[in-house]
């Protein structure tokens, strides 16, 4: 048993227990940069990229016939990365995050993303490695955020490096154009410590999740792959594995590429990226438990997992004596993507509980939770969240604790009564009033289960698949109307205790709230892209 099953237990219970250092404060005058800075690389701007109108949401989250038969290029692929990481806009409103104070001022200003981010940090790192069958000279590229640009970071053909490290049964095309996901992990320890490493998998998983939203709805593909040689790509990347983790791969199906039979038998020499991220932080600080978390999810990291290796971790089955309460078809995503991206954000305390969600809202948001809760690429197809639903405020549904039953679209219940005081008392923060929210629903993976399934690497997993469940809950929300708030401040044991779960190894990750906000907020907004 590897140390993160040790690492998973101390998350389940820093409600009651702190982990490690629990008298951290951040000092956020010395904090980093949201992204990498390398001075004097060379750029070149991404061009605008036109979005059709048809793709929508629901083809997003359920795409009809096989996804994928379409290409990516250069305006596809900077499409899908000012929709997910890059800045689209400033945003300011009267809320109850503990941030408000400081919004106002330029250096702070909140600009916002397509995806989600724990804490609004975004730590992963887009780095695009490129082939002789893309629009610019083979290399490695960094893609810059703030300014929807590619860096080029070194200049030569190593997508032969790429696809040795994925090894062999990589899912995705035949390609030489890849993208590479990276995770800084000063960019969210400084503010969150020991818990960083829960935190910034979740933000790989909302990530990838947005993209293939993106993708499907264009009828394009996005599988990533979780394993692979992360010491051959750090290197790659002249990362230094202490301080930044390798998380993820997704080859792209590349329109025009073709082959080379010489080029693509055997890697080319290895070579690294020699420009260095330069850090704006005077002091940074290292973390035992990151460290060590780091150390043993990147090792053995080549053994991908067999197929069905995940099936004894599989989703806990809903009870089929508990009372049925049925759902009614859920509302249609019709919104774009590029839209339900935009619209897009958190709550933070604005929930209004007069006006109740609509159960054709609820269904739309559960259903979208679980088309959202599989990764697929080399995660496998089985299911691995179940969904629960703290139900407040929705019309014609009585007050009470609820487990989605997902193949007959319906809820089982759990248990009578509001439940807005039990989850009051168990949230850790004052930015939301979880009892004004119509629901909470809170996605669940039985963590042990799938570690000793497929070793500690599997705690990426978890996460990133909770990740892609928020994503796609937010996601849908804007396209339904609704309100949404994601957060992690809570006692997971006391969500154990409440839904009976001791039994059945379900860890609550997450929780997600949903609702209709109150009238006439007092807003700011100016779009960027």
């Amino acid at each position: 048993m590897g140390y993160a099953h040790e690492y998973a237990a101390a998350i389940m219970h820093r409600g009651r227990v702190p982990m490690d250092p629990a008298d951290y404060v951040p000092n956020w005058q010395d904090g980093p940069r949201k992204a990498k800075f390398y001075p004097g690389a060379d750029s070149f701007p991404l061009p605008d990229a036109a979005y059709p109108s048809d793709a929508t949401l629901d083809r997003g989250l359920c795409p009809e016939g096989a996804p994928g038969d379409g290409e990516f290029d250069l305006a596809t692929l900077s499409g899908m990365l000012r929709d997910s990481y890059g800045l689209t806009g400033r945003r300011l409103g009267v809320q109850a995050n503990t941030d408000l104070s400081a919004l106002p001022f330029y250096p702070l200003a909140n600009w916002s993303r397509g995806s989600a981010s724990g804490g609004g940090l975004y730590p992963v790192g887009v780095h695009w490695v490129s082939g002789p069958s893309g629009p610019v000279p083979p290399g490695v590229h960094y893609y810059s955020t703030r300014h929807h640009a590619m860096q080029r970071l070194l200049t030569g053909d190593v997508s032969g490096q790429v696809r040795a490290a994925l090894g062999e049964g990589a899912p995705g095309p035949a390609t030489d154009q890849y993208l590479v996901l990276s995770i800084k992990y000063w960019q969210n320890s400084f503010k969150y410590n020991s818990f960083s490493f829960h935190a910034v998998s979740m933000d790989l998983g909302a990530c990838v999740q947005t993209w293939r939203m993106w993708a499907a709805a264009r009828g394009l593909a996005v599988e990533p792959a979780l394993w692979f040689d992360e010491e051959r790509l750090a290197a790659l990347l002249g990362a230094e594995p202490r301080e930044e983790g390798i998380f993820a791969v997704v080859p792209l199906k590349w329109a025009g590429y073709k082959p080379c039979s010489d080029g693509e038998v055997a890697a080319a020499t290895p070579v690294s990226v020699r420009r260095k991220d330069v850090e704006r932080s005077r002091t940074v600080l290292t973390f035992d438990a990151l460290l060590r978390m780091q150390e043993a999810t990147s090792a053995g990291a080549t053994a991908r997992p067999a197929p069905g290796a995940l099936a004894p971790a599989a989703a806990h089955p809903v009870d089929p004596a508990a009372a049925e309460v049925e759902l009614p078809p859920a509302r249609p995503l019709e919104t774009d993507v590029r839209t339900a991206l935009r619209d897009r954000r958190s709550s933070f305390g604005r929930f209004e509980g007069q006006q109740p969600v609509t159960r054709p809202q609820l269904a739309a948001c559960l259903g979208a939770a679980v088309a959202g809760s599989r990764l697929g690429g080399d995660t496998g197809e089985v299911p691995l969240a179940k969904l629960y639903a703290f139900v407040s405020h929705v019309e014609g549904l009585e007050p009470g604790s609820y487990a989605y039953d997902p193949e007959r679209r319906s809820l089982r219940r759990v248990k009578e009564g509001r439940p807005g005081e039990f989850l009051q008392k168990n949230y850790f923060l004052a930015n939301y009033n979880l009892e004004q929210a119509g629901a909470v629903l809170v996605p669940t993976v039985r963590t042990t289960a799938v570690l000793d399934a497929v070793g500690d690497r599997g705690y990426r997993l978890v996460n990133a698949t909770i990740g892609a469940v928020a994503q796609s809950v937010y996601t849908a929300a804007s396209a339904v109307d609704l309100g949404c708030g994601v957060a992690l401040g809570f006692d997971n044991i006391s969500y154990i205790e409440e839904l009976g779960l001791e039994e059945t190894g379900e860890a609550p990750l997450l929780i997600m709230m949903i609702g209709n906000e109150r009238p006439a907020p007092a807003d700011f907004r100016y779009e960027i892209a």
